[in-house]
């Protein structure tokens, strides 16, 4: 069983020889790190879909806030590329091929019980919401999460159910 470094005390999520992805295409979407360059777009899925968000992720995450600003914004963004940069958390944007427009996000970080080896938490904006990508998304991401990282339990906050 993988045990992750942090667990172990280590500090770091995972181990140094792994090679963490770095972009992910397909035929509707495509995914790639976040960076603070993202802020524009990535503002705008969460203000379109605060109201999915918010109950989504419910007050014990207290995110998004209902006066979420552009500020704000730009400082999470950093915050999330920071910390993939420490290999302490990976944030990543959903994008259309063209790169135009962001979908989503996935984040993916340690559990902080022994249950299970990370976190899995990902998001389409609400205008996606129910939509085919969104359930197209839901599968890659099961399956990605389960052969591209070295992880051998992981949970899915929000979707344990589904």
């Amino acid at each position: 069983m993988f045990v992750s470094p942090r667990k172990a005390g280590q500090g770091a999520f995972l181990p140094e020889e792994f090679v963490v992805p770095t972009l992910v295409a397909g035929p509707r979407f495509q995914i790639r790190p976040i960076t603070v360059s993202d802020v524009v777009k990535d503002y705008g899925a969460v203000i379109g879909s605060l109201d999915r968000l918010a109950g989504r992720f419910g007050p014990e995450w207290g995110w998004p806030d209902q006066e979420f600003t552009f500020e704000q914004a730009l400082i999470d963004v950093a915050w999330l590329q920071k910390e993939g940069q420490l290999r302490r958390s990976f944030s990543y944007v959903v994008i259309t091929p063209d790169g135009e427009r962001q979908l989503g996000r996935i984040h993916v970080a340690p559990c902080d019980g022994p249950d299970a080896d990370a976190v899995v938490v990902f998001w389409v904006r609400a205008d996606e919401e129910d939509s085919a990508l969104e359930k197209e998304l839901e599968e890659f991401v099961r399956e990605w999460v389960t052969t591209a990282w070295p992880f051998d339990t992981v949970r899915f906050p929000g979707r344990e159910g589904k």
